[in-house]
């Protein structure tokens, strides 16, 4: 992790916000020591717990709401044997 003074990380703030996105966290420090931690917004979304649900997952599918125009066709054949 790299680790900017606040000063030097005020005035190149562009190249600060790059690097987190390239190459991860970005350490902030002030007065030598560590006050903040710049992210890439999809390490920040990984660590939050914000990624979409299954349920949201699924209901974005193109198949929600189709429910009754879907046909799956199951075997009626018996289970069959299985040696142990």
């Amino acid at each position: 992790m790299n680790t900017w003074q606040m000063q030097e990380a005020k005035a190149r703030l562009s190249e600060l916000v790059k690097l987190a996105e390239l190459d991860g966290p970005q350490d902030i420090t002030l007065h030598g020591r560590s006050v903040a931690v710049v992210l890439s917004r999809a390490s920040y979304q990984r660590l939050s717990g914000q990624q979409a649900s299954l349920t949201d997952f699924m209901q974005a599918s193109p198949l929600a709401g189709l429910e009754d125009e879907l046909t799956f066709e199951r075997s009626d054949s018996l289970t069959r044997d299985v040696s142990f």
